[in-house]
């Protein structure tokens, strides 16, 4: 959809270091870049107190992800999904004192889950930074039946949870990490338009 004016659309900027007693960056696929791009303008002592998770995807990821490990950070770790580089956000954040900053990179499927899960630890917004790269894709709610659809990439979609075709609108929930998805065709069901790559 893309519709200009949301308010809840969320916007990205750059990722830049921050001053922090300890940094946790989550990035995906192309995001492994923005990372990088930020290491590499950072001033010293920076990748001394930041922890990385990554999670890589393909042949570019796995080239990504040595470029991110050669860094140096305190602490760099790959992770198979998106969900379980939030929850080594999760963890961190469990025992992150003041002085923490949040980075996260890649689509907005991942972006919006770490700043979920940061906002929840109670991290002021200002301390957390997100740059989109890569994919489009996107984190869908079911408003009917409250299932989450991870990937989203087609425009309807059928949701997870109770299989209804969803219309994936631009209106996102911070407090979910997720664009709304409503029913399609409810007025006339069986009527959805056939999926079509969107959301790439």
């Amino acid at each position: 959809m893309l519709v200009e004016g949301i308010k809840s659309r969320p916007l990205y900027g750059t990722l830049a270091a921050r001053p922090g007693r300890l940094h946790l960056v989550a990035a995906n696929d192309e995001g492994a870049l923005a990372v990088l791009d930020m290491a590499g303008a950072a001033l010293d002592g920076f990748l001394e107190r930041t922890h990385i998770v990554y999670v890589p995807r393909g042949a570019a990821g796995e080239r990504h992800g040595a470029r991110l490990a050669a860094l140096g950070a305190a602490s760099y770790r790959e992770v198979p999904t998106d969900a379980a580089a939030v929850g080594v956000i999760a963890a961190a954040l469990a025992d992150a004192g003041m002085g923490t900053q949040v980075y996260a990179a890649g689509t907005e499927n991942l972006i919006a889950q770490v700043i979920a899960v940061a906002l929840e630890a109670g991290l002021d917004p200002d301390a957390t930074l997100a740059e989109h790269r890569g994919s489009l894709e996107r984190r869908v709610q079911c408003v009917h039946c409250k299932a989450i659809t991870e990937h989203v990439t087609t425009q309807p979609v059928a949701c997870s949870g109770c299989g209804l075709m969803l219309l994936v609108r631009d209106h996102f929930s911070r407090r979910l990490g997720a664009f709304q998805g409503v029913c399609v065709d409810a007025e006339e069901p069986g009527t959805a338009p056939a999926p079509e790559s969107v959301f790439a």
